[in-house]
């Protein structure tokens, strides 16, 4: 398989490192100083690009990939204001866009087991939620977007949450769910959903240790995407 890395910072070389490793190709590496590249590149030599830029530049890359007919995995956050753009332009290429904010198995385990437990709270009286995260001084957007995804799943089970908020903003409304992100280096990555009562705390938490498990995962979806067509997610790749 031969790999189109949009984004060759630190999890890009760790792709690419792990990509080769499995026996595929890297036929060009794209950052912000040779993006003039893609303009010599052969579509047609390209199986997949795999898209972990930075928020500014996640749009110009997949759309760039997508109307060349290449398949893209993007794990970019920080730009999804514009997710429905890039949906409606794979629709309309009839193409392959895979977007997961972690590529974690691990990390898609805990989304599933922070929703049960949503469910489970719901049912229960005199809790508080809240969530933390904590990531590398690099990373740009806060709240990341794993973040975002596990207070997606909690609003999505609690009839009382209906939005969220980082910490320190003033909520909208006493129905917020409130998100502190913590920027602490070398840390790649620890969510944390806490539920606080007067008489006791309930706490699951997700710590990464490497960037190895995001960068794997990655590249197990890209030799999964091939010949599939649409809009596509970890529901869609993972049989849980």
């Amino acid at each position: 398989m031969n790999i189109l890395i949009l984004g060759y910072g630190k999890m890009g070389k760790i792709i690419g490192e792990i990509a080769e490793s499995r026996g595929h190709s890297i036929a060009v590496k794209i950052n912000i100083e040779n993006r003039k590249d893609l303009n010599s590149l052969d579509p047609s030599k390209i199986d997949v690009a795999i898209e972990f830029s930075q928020p500014e530049a996640a749009v110009e890359n997949i759309t760039w990939a997508m109307t060349r007919g290449i398949p893209v995995v993007s794990g970019t956050t920080g730009w999804l204001s514009r997710k429905k753009e890039i949906e409606d332009l794979t629709t309309g290429q009839n193409g392959a866009f895979f977007y997961a904010s972690n590529y974690s198995i691990g990390v898609n385990i805990f989304f599933k087991v922070n929703e049960y437990l949503a469910k489970l709270m719901n049912e229960t009286s005199g809790y508080q939620a809240s969530l933390e995260e904590i990531h590398h001084t690099e990373k740009k957007d806060a709240p990341s977007g794993t973040a975002i995804t596990l207070a997606e799943g909690i609003l999505r089970n609690m009839d009382n949450l209906n939005k969220w908020h980082l910490s320190g903003q003033s909520p909208e409304n006493e129905q917020s769910l409130p998100i502190a992100a913590k920027r602490i280096d070398p840390a790649p990555g620890t969510h944390i959903i806490r539920y606080s009562s007067d008489i006791d705390q309930i706490e699951i938490s997700h710590t990464a240790h490497s960037r190895q498990g995001f960068a794997l995962g990655a590249i197990l979806v890209a030799e999964w995407i091939k010949d599939k067509k649409g809009v596509l997610s970890m529901d869609d790749f993972l049989s849980f």
